[in-house]
């Protein structure tokens, strides 16, 4: 490594759900320092998932779950080649990513209020399709059709 490690940054569980999963997603959806908003959101999308609130956060973490991507490929150089090197993710690293996706789809949606749209992906998400899930095959595919370069992981 060429620099220091970098620091976990411990995350509190959210005040409403005591739930590390949300108060991640609360942090992703924030925009411009404005938490309270995005609380405002999240809440809302959670409230609108089901009435009772370990059933809404049973559907999130599920959705999370179905999006978390096993492994992910990096670039490496090896010889003036750059090959993509398929590597397997710890649960953190995961977990960041499915967050990102699904955050990240729900903004690409156009013509809606955002806690529609994240409601929307969280569902589908859920169900086990969506643009979130895409993106998670895409990334094994990715990482299948590299697998020959996994020698160079080391």
């Amino acid at each position: 490594m060429r620099t220091k490690q970098a620091k976990n940054k411990i995350i509190s569980a959210d005040p409403l759900y005591k739930s590390r999963v949300v108060a991640r997603l609360i942090n992703k959806v924030m925009k411009g320092g404005k938490k309270s908003l995005a609380e405002g959101i999240v809440y809302t999308v959670l409230d609108n998932l089901s009435k009772d609130r370990k059933e809404a956060l049973i559907s999130l973490e599920q959705a999370v779950k179905n999006v978390m991507p096993k492994q992910e490929v990096r670039s490496r150089r090896v010889g003036g080649a750059t090959y993509q090197i398929p590597f397997p993710l710890k649960h953190d690293r995961s977990e960041a990513l499915a967050i990102r996706w699904l955050v990240d789809v729900a903004k690409s949606r156009k013509g809606k209020p955002m806690n529609e749209k994240l409601l929307e992906e969280v569902k589908s998400a859920s169900g086990g399709t969506g643009g979130a899930i895409k993106k998670r095959d895409d990334t094994h595919k990715m990482a299948e059709a590299n697998r020959a370069f996994s020698h160079f992981r080391f």
